[in-house]
């Protein structure tokens, strides 16, 4: 399993928040979520010391150890996290371990330390700057994770990657079967020099051209593509293709295909000869636009869709509007 190709559940731009920390003396625990993995900046110092990008507490004279509570941005089965201890050498915690909750409707702190925690992740040991990744084997899907520190220190990042949790009965009339919130996955791209996959489905339009998959040039034959699996199977509505802020870089032209094919493998889907449906047939795109595409030449119902573009750039989102097919 690559835990990266999965959603980071407590992402900040997903509604992700650290919520307490029973330290912070140094570094703050909001910085545990920010994109990226941290950075150091030679000579940069506050009040209370080096300024550090993630999250730092005191060195502990007491017996203990620190934690910090994350609530995720979206309820899921976790698979797994990454404790990155980047930029943190000779101040990194000796390990690390993980407990979990399902608390939905509040994050109150009263509520929190009532809850029903389950370790998710007995202690690991941790490394100075440097990524740790666990994998994590529980079924049942949470809203929160507690990081626990041992004794004391600094981590620069935590990403919780795991599958979004969604009640497919309470989802009514036409979404976007591809978004992330909905447990839509960009499976696998040929390239993504540029820009990461993930960011297809993201909420909203992008605030920047950095914030869209983009590849590298293309200096010889073919063409650049990306496979998303639907967070459900479901007859499509609507598809839109945005190219926002890519003005010198977006692609020519793009086709947009799909097929049912329900639980099937990225190697499934690239080897296994399943006939991929056309649904818009190529197509001339242009400079930091917004196409939308109703007249549709299959509506399925379909499992994934595949987005070819010719021959590379960037496309900032990918909305895919459909409806589910439930029982």
């Amino acid at each position: 399993m690559n835990l990266a190709d999965l959603t980071d559940l407590a992402a900040a731009r997903l509604g992700g928040r650290a919520l307490f920390a029973n330290d912070e003396f140094f570094a703050a625990r909001q910085n545990l979520l920010k994109p990226g993995r941290g950075v150091f900046v030679p000579g940069k110092f506050t009040a209370r010391g080096k300024w550090m990008d993630g999250w730092e507490t005191r060195r502990r004279r007491t017996p203990g150890h620190d934690w910090c509570v994350i609530e995720l941005g979206l309820r899921g089965i976790v698979r797994g996290v990454d404790v990155d201890t980047n930029h943190f050498s000779g101040n990194q915690p000796e390990g690390c371990s993980i407990d979990a909750c399902d608390l939905r409707g509040t994050s109150s702190r009263a509520a929190l330390e009532d809850a029903a925690w389950v370790l998710v992740l007995p202690q690991k040991p941790l490394g100075p700057s440097a990524r740790h990744l666990f994998e994590i084997h529980e079924e049942r899907p949470f809203t929160h994770v507690r990081l626990n520190i041992y004794p004391d220190g600094g981590v620069a990042r935590l990403r919780v990657h795991g599958e979004v949790a969604v009640d497919w009965r309470r989802v009514r009339g036409v979404v976007d079967l591809a978004s992330i919130g909905l447990g839509g996955v960009v499976m696998a791209v040929s390239d993504e020099h540029f820009g990461r996959k993930e960011n297809l489905l993201m909420p909203g339009r992008a605030p920047n051209m950095g914030d869209g998959w983009e590849t590298r040039r293309r200096r010889g034959p073919g063409h650049d593509w990306a496979i998303v699996r639907l967070g459900h199977p479901g007859v499509l509505e609507k598809i839109e293709l945005d190219t926002n802020h890519f003005k010198g870089n977006y692609p020519e032209s793009a086709v947009v295909e799909a097929v049912s094919a329900p639980g099937a493998s990225v190697e499934d889907l690239l080897t296994a000869g399943h006939e991929w449906n056309v649904i818009v047939p190529r197509t001339k795109l242009a400079a930091h636009k917004r196409q939308v595409f109703t007249k549709l030449a299959e509506r399925g119902p379909f499992s994934h869709v595949r987005l070819q573009i010719f021959p590379d750039g960037g496309v900032s989102r990918l909305r895919i509007h459909g409806r589910p097919s439930l029982p």
